[in-house]
């Protein structure tokens, strides 16, 4: 039996400003996102920022550097956080403007805990894992990434223009939307390579250590980026078009970052931090408004 319940309230007040709050939230931490998600229609832009927000304030739980916040306290507020969020989805309500924001988007568009219990799963393992095996390196990216596909999924085929056939259409795209959120997350690995071990001490990558990271492993770990991006790529031109033009400048952005990558050597890679230029990213913006891909 479901668990969640559907509102027939009008937005109110709160409603306003929880989603206010979550915009300010993608605003700050990520200029990328909040550039592709213009791009998406309403009200799937809003849907889509309030995910966005509850995901980046369980990341900075796990990845806030301040030595001061220890282990313990990071946990307690994460379980905080989950058991709020599993109120709010069933309540439709919460304390806090960001769950508040996700929740309410979660019941409109049919975000259940299939694909949010597995997100705190993989935010949790960043409390204890410095390093990973392909097992759990796969389920952590599952969790961490590829669901947050799905729930973006879920918002654009709940959009006005959306096909009829949503759990159909959901059944065909979730692999491409699992691909793209897989690209994203392992080409954040790589970029942030040096930062991850030196700072966070954890090495993602099965068999990959920041110290002796070499160019083969590059190849390696960007050939499965590549493969991750070409499946989500064959899926995009079946999205309804309130979120086709977002989708393709996020993918052209990911696959400009793969390129900038692929043409940086280890040393560069374990020095700097790659980033895509803030006009070519606007580029790529163009070039998806207009209805390409760059």
């Amino acid at each position: 039996m479901t668990m969640f319940v559907g509102r027939g309230t009008p937005r109110s007040l709160y409603d306003a400003v929880a989603e206010a709050s979550a915009a300010v939230v993608i605003r700050e931490y990520s200029s990328s996102f909040g550039l592709a998600s213009r791009l998406l229609a309403e009200p799937v832009r809003t849907q889509v920022r309030n995910i966005y927000a509850l995901v980046r304030v369980a990341d900075e739980i796990v990845d806030n550097p301040d030595p001061a916040l220890g282990r313990d306290a990071r946990a307690t507020m994460l379980d905080w956080l989950e058991a709020d969020v599993t109120h709010a989805l069933r309540a439709g309500y919460s304390g806090n403007l960001v769950v508040h924001a996700f929740a309410r988007t979660a019941v409109a568009v049919g975000i259940q805990h299939d694909i949010v219990t597995p997100f705190f799963s993989s935010m949790r393992t960043d409390l204890d894992t410095a390093t990973h095996t392909q097992e759990s390196f796969d389920r952590y990216v599952y969790g961490s990434a590829e669901v947050v596909g799905l729930m973006c999924l879920r918002a654009f085929l709940a959009a006005p223009d959306a096909r009829a056939d949503r759990d159909a259409q959901y059944d065909r795209l979730a692999a491409g939307a699992r691909c793209l959120g897989a690209a994203f997350q392992k080409l954040n690995f790589l970029r942030d390579l040096s930062d991850d071990h030196d700072l966070l001490r954890r090495d993602y990558f099965p068999g990959v250590e920041a110290d002796s990271f070499c160019d083969a492993d590059r190849d390696r770990i960007l050939d499965d980026v590549d493969a991750d991006l070409r499946a989500a790529a064959a899926v995009v031109p079946d999205l309804p078009p309130s979120s086709r033009r977002a989708v393709w400048a996020a993918h052209a952005t990911f696959a400009e970052l793969a390129e900038r990558l692929h043409a940086a050597s280890a040393e560069e890679i374990r020095a700097t931090r790659v980033q895509v230029p803030a006009p070519v990213k606007l580029r790529l913006a163009v070039g998806a408004l207009r209805g390409g891909r760059s």
